[in-house]
């Protein structure tokens, strides 16, 4: 059978969005050779029509929708006029149900071709204009870290008794608050704002547990500009570390710069995963390490590519990535130091202004 479609189906929201900008709740795109058309309904055919690239056209599903021979006519003039025998989709997304429905209005004859990552490799090489959403998000993010690192040292300063509690949770409303108003359009996922012995919980969910001078906290956030996110992660001392606080964090923060010493492109995601992960398991923490070493990050938070042990492909310049070892002790403490990287060909840049070594 023929490898290449002679038409894409589009159901991933944020990769209709990189295609024509739209960004509604409710659409898909079909994508033929000379012609790109945006399906959606009436709640969002003005907002379509201001937002979306040049040439793509908008068809209201409203009423054909609610008419299912209307819809397969239609639908099935339309793969008509582009001669569409092999219908590419994106399988990762399209759920058994919307598949089902494609598959009883379209010509019995179609076939049907997985074409998951194809747009998302495209999103992997960012533009000029991406890396200048991506890094205006971090800078914001950055500027939010900093108001709230003050208040948690202005707040463990204080020795009023009576003072009222600060929690996890209050700090990480706290950081939704200043990024908006410092400009952000949302944060990129709810932020992870975690105490003392929660900080062994690699994506521990902010409760309210309240602050204790002495805690060790670890803040994970991220920011999004322009639907283009940002991703870090820093460690808050309240007090001086412990010996082990201050070992594991030195062999976190050894781990973390070797890895972006030597990142560039060319190299494969395991192998960029390796970088920090074997001088980890060479000092016996190995099994402490339990998640990825990074993660691309674009319009998604978590998009190609990856830096994994299973991931074989290579970084490509002008991919934007996190690297992010860690090291957990269950009961006792975690820590996570994450920076943002632009791949270059020769190297990279990294795009984290707000200095990694905080251990004072």
């Amino acid at each position: 059978m023929k490898k290449t479609p002679d038409a894409s189906l589009i159901t991933n929201r944020t990769n209709i969005a990189y295609l024509s900008n739209f960004t509604g709740s409710s659409g898909f795109m079909l994508l033929a050779k000379n012609k790109s058309y945006l399906f959606t309904d009436s709640r969002y055919i003005e907002r379509a029509a201001s937002s979306i690239k040049k040439g793509i056209q908008i068809i209201n599903t409203t009423k054909v929708w609610k008419n299912p021979k209307e819809l397969k006519k239609n639908w099935q003039k339309i793969l008509k006029k582009h001669n569409v025998k092999i219908l590419g989709i994106e399988e990762g997304n399209l759920t058994i149900t919307q598949f089902k429905k494609f598959k009883k209005i379209s010509p019995k004859k179609i076939k049907f071709i997985n074409i998951s990552g194809k747009i998302e490799e495209k999103r992997e090489i960012k533009s000029a204009k991406e890396i200048k959403f991506i890094e205006k998000s971090q800078r914001i993010n950055e500027k939010v870290f900093i108001k709230i690192e003050r208040l948690i040292k202005q707040f463990t300063s204080q020795k009023n008794s009576k003072k009222q509690p600060l929690t996890e949770r209050n700090i990480a409303w706290k950081i939704k608050e200043l990024g908006n108003k410092f400009g952000t359009d949302d944060v990129s996922f709810d932020p992870i704002v975690a105490f003392g012995k929660h900080t062994a919980i690699p994506h521990h969910n902010s409760d309210n547990t309240p602050l204790k001078k002495g805690d060790i906290i670890l803040i994970d956030m991220g920011m999004e500009y322009k639907g283009y996110c940002s991703d870090m992660t820093r460690m808050i001392f309240t007090k001086p570390p412990t010996e082990k606080q201050k070992e594991i964090y030195d062999l976190v923060l050894k781990a973390q710069k070797a890895g972006i010493k030597k990142i560039r492109a060319g190299i494969t995601g395991k192998q960029a995963d390796k970088f920090t992960r074997s001088i980890i398991e060479k000092a016996g923490y190995g099994e402490k390490y339990g998640h990825a070493g990074g993660h691309g990050i674009g319009l998604d938070i978590h998009e190609q590519p990856s830096l994994t042990l299973t991931y074989k492909k290579q970084l490509k310049k002008n991919s934007v990535i996190t690297v992010e070892p860690g090291i957990y002790l269950k009961g006792e403490f975690g820590i996570r130091i994450e920076d943002m990287l632009l791949i270059t060909k020769n190297g990279n840049k990294n795009l984290t202004k707000i200095t990694s070594d905080r251990r004072r």
